[in-house]
């Protein structure tokens, strides 16, 4: 009697621990007064993430911005007769000898026109850094084209530390050779050119960073000037790119607050990795606790009834959302880590930090969803998503192998005809846009009609996959939400299939017989306290 007593002791204790586990934060603070640590730590972490993000995406801006004029400027300073916009992707063309010359020679504009505070680097003597000019061009060549004949040297040479198959490559640095004998250097001959380049390196400072209160940084621009005839079709095509990277000035004296505040923002960032570490070892400890319970439920559970715990109860103990905030807790540590870096002009990753706290704030946000479950209004979204995943994910598998196939089909047929099918990346991107209805007529009207079979295979090609996709797959899609949809409110109406651990919390001990892995048909759960998808 006494061992039966105990028995019941135990399978009560075990039943009151498991209806506490499923609880929501509130009930649990009314049944046992225990304070929600979690969920205030949550709250916490939500608003000062957040804030944190924001003020770091102000300043990110400000170095977008900055770079993004500096390129502009350094285009018109750089490229004469620069229109103000790029053609396709490349900068500006030419189309005369006489105008290669003149852009050849047009970089020495920027101490007499720039208005900006940029300038020549210099190395530690104070020197100014060499431009290097850089010519492609086949060894040996004639063309005569009204004779349609021609003579090219394709024979492959090694010069100097460099080599390229069919043309050579010659350097030249003009800050030391600037004389007579290198004049011949300039004489183009177009047929035979490749590409020239011109590369050189500038420095600047970042003022405006000054009005929020932070310290400036100095910034290295790679500059290189291409001159592209790799087509020879008479149109030399000029590429200016910019290579730009921050760092920290060497000598610098500003006054005012701005030091100040930089030591604001890095005790701001030290209490925000802080408050991720109380959340992280928080929820570990709540999964430590969880699996705990999850082998005394199953050792009594053997023990009792001679029964394992099925694959979908043991599932109910590994709170995934858990998982998530501690995930999201170490991204935010890390890009915390990173901003105090940048702030304290030790590093400049500023894309790197961005990925670790946009990703981030973005888990945080999503883990707010758990607190919505508790309620059952909100929680019809959470259960759809969860019912509706598996059958979505295998559904845009299959349709994933035809949107390939119209994929590489459109690239490689109308890829010459048509700009958004140039590369298969903006194939993709043109296709998902006609498949939801956007741009559709500009698609249409773009295609260049000089080849009648084309026009006509395009035609073919875009209707089919508009009816398809539109139509269809579109349709069956929705049509897949929505059968999760009607399960979730039919269940939350006439009930769930209660599970072995449900029906233990609700002391039933006639326990049916389900199929292996306990899978019910519609393979659906529910907790004590909110229906959740099984």
């Amino acid at each position: 009697s006494s061992a039966t007593s105990h028995e019941a002791i135990k399978e009560e204790k075990l039943r009151d621990d498991l209806r506490y586990y499923f609880m929501s934060p509130c009930e649990k603070y009314r049944t046992r007064r225990h304070i929600p640590w979690k969920m205030g730590v949550q709250i916490l972490k939500i608003i000062m993430i957040t804030t944190q993000l924001v003020l770091f995406g102000l300043n990110n801006q400000l170095v977008v911005s900055y770079k993004e004029e500096n390129t502009m400027a350094l285009k018109n300073l750089f490229l004469k007769g620069y229109s103000g916009t790029d053609v396709d992707d490349y900068s500006m063309a030419v189309f005369t000898q006489r105008d290669v010359y003149d852009s050849l020679f047009y970089y020495s504009q920027l101490g007499q026109l720039s208005v900006g505070p940029i300038s020549y680097a210099e190395d530690e003597e104070g020197n100014l850094l060499p431009l290097i000019i850089c010519k492609q061009y086949y060894k040996r060549g004639s063309l005569e084209p009204s004779d349609e004949t021609f003579d090219i040297d394709a024979q492959l040479e090694t010069g100097g530390n460099t080599f390229f198959y069919f043309y050579f490559f010659y350097c030249l640095y003009p800050k030391n050779q600037w004389r007579a004998q290198n004049a011949s250097f300039f004489d183009l001959d177009f047929y035979r050119l490749v590409d020239i380049q011109l590369s050189f390196q500038l420095k600047g400072i970042n003022l405006q960073t000054v009005r929020t209160r932070e310290l400036p940084d100095c910034y290295s621009f790679f500059v290189t000037i291409a001159f592209d005839n790799q087509c020879h079709s008479g149109m030399v095509k000029i590429f200016l790119d910019i290579e730009a990277q921050s760092s920290a000035c060497r000598d610098w004296k500003i006054s005012g607050t701005a030091q100040k505040n930089t030591h604001y923002l890095l005790v701001f960032d030290a209490f925000v990795i802080l408050v991720c570490l109380t959340s992280a070892v928080l929820c570990t400890r709540s999964i430590i606790l969880a699996v705990r319970l999850l082998q005394r439920f199953s050792r009594f559970f053997l023990e009792n009834y001679n029964r394992k715990v099925c694959e979908d109860d043991q599932n109910e103990f590994l709170n995934g959302w858990y998982v998530l905030v501690i995930v999201s807790d170490l991204l935010a540590i890390v890009g915390s880590v990173l901003k105090m870096e940048i702030q304290a002009k030790s590093l400049t990753t500023y894309d790197i930090c961005s990925i670790f706290l946009g990703t981030s704030t973005l888990m945080v946000w999503v883990g707010v969803i758990r607190y919505l479950g508790y309620f059952q209004k909100y929680n019809v979204l959470i259960l759809t998503m969860k019912a509706a995943f598996p059958k979505v994910l295998r559904f845009c598998c299959c349709a994933g192998m035809i949107y390939l196939g119209y994929t590489f089909c459109g690239w490689i047929v109308l890829g010459p005809y048509h700009e958004k099918f140039e590369g298969l990346s903006r194939v993709a991107e043109c296709l998902f846009s006609l498949l939801n209805g956007d741009d559709m007529f500009t698609t249409f009207a773009q295609l260049k009609d000089k080849n009648t079979l084309v026009w006509l295979f395009s035609r073919a090609y875009l209707y089919s996959f508009i009816s398809l996709f539109i139509y269809m797959v579109l349709s069956l899609f929705i049509a897949l939400i929505t059968d999760a949809y009607e399960t979730i409110k039919s269940y939350q109406k006439n009930g769930f299939p209660l599970t072995d651990l449900q029906q233990f919390v609700r002391e039933q001990k006639d326990f049916p017989v389900f199929e292996e892995n306990c899978r019910t048909d519609v393979q659906l759960r529910h907790s004590v306290i909110c229906c959740r998808q099984r």
